[in-house]
């Protein structure tokens, strides 16, 4: 027989340990805000409404908006718990972030394909959680916070906050289950504090341009940036910042890609 595809991409937590866990992993004090996105059957749901706090959770499938009501008409009609109908990209959200405490956690269970672009939209945004906390791909929570080599994903992370692996969780956990385990990601203190003086812009163009090809060096790859920069600068640069001429991008700290920007 045919195995059955989640609905939206979305693997259903099945086990109320994992969501406790995983809420936990959130550190949430009684009173605070947290949204959760994609809230599917409400198992991370009923964990989050437990810490005390008041959720305001995105779905985009109606169906599961209506067990959601069904389930916690109760929190609903005290105010507890706010459901939003919309597609957590939609570009209006960003008005509806503004609403939320001034401090707001953002825990959730996340479809694997919109992994990278959650943790991007939300790190960026204007109005940024001071925490998030992902059930995300094991592979992927790995390469972010455990992996000695640095990628464009865990660099870009990294300049925000600070992301800790909490705890594996394998794949019958879920159903229908994925074809890989998954993993409690964290990321926390998330700010804008790196960029106080350095430019963000700056920043990721010469993030990106020096992830451009991986066999090449990182002087290499950041000749090929659209900043005009003469290759002397980034050589005197390299000179000022006691670079490795030959170094790899997956080879170099946060703090000299911060460092490279400013000086640039």
């Amino acid at each position: 027989m045919k195995k059955r595809s989640p609905r939206l991409g979305q693997h259903f937590l099945t086990s109320s340990a994992i969501a406790y866990e995983i809420a936990a992993a959130g550190n949430i004090r009684k009173g605070e805000t947290v949204l959760e996105v994609g809230p599917g059957k409400g198992m991370l749901t009923r964990a989050l409404l437990n810490t005390g706090a008041t959720v305001v959770a995105i779905e985009k499938d109606p169906a599961l908006t209506c067990i959601i009501y069904d389930t916690f008409s109760k929190e609903i009609s005290r105010g507890q718990l706010r459901i939003i109908e919309r597609d957590v990209r939609d570009p209006t959200l960003n008005a509806t972030l503004k609403t939320l405490h001034s401090s707001y956690k953002v825990i959730a269970n996340i479809p694997y394909y919109i992994t990278g672009e959650l943790i991007r939209m939300f790190l960026t945004a204007q109005h940024q959680p001071s925490t998030i906390v992902f059930l995300v791909q094991k592979e992927v929570a790995e390469r972010i916070a455990r992996s000695k080599k640095e990628s464009l994903l865990s660099l870009s992370v990294k300049a925000y906050g600070t992301p800790r692996y909490i705890k594996t969780v394998k794949a019958g956990s879920f159903s229908p289950s994925p074809a890989v385990d998954s993993a409690i990601l964290a990321i926390e203190n998330i700010s804008r504090k790196n960029f106080a003086n350095v430019s963000e812009e700056k920043f990721f163009e010469i993030l990106h341009a020096g992830f451009g090809q991986k066999r090449k060096t990182l002087l290499g790859n950041l000749k090929r940036t659209k900043s005009g920069h003469p290759m002397s600068t980034f050589e005197e640069a390299w000179v000022k910042l006691g670079l490795n001429p030959k170094v790899r991008a997956e080879d170099v700290p946060l703090e000299a890609w911060l460092a490279l920007a400013k000086n640039l």
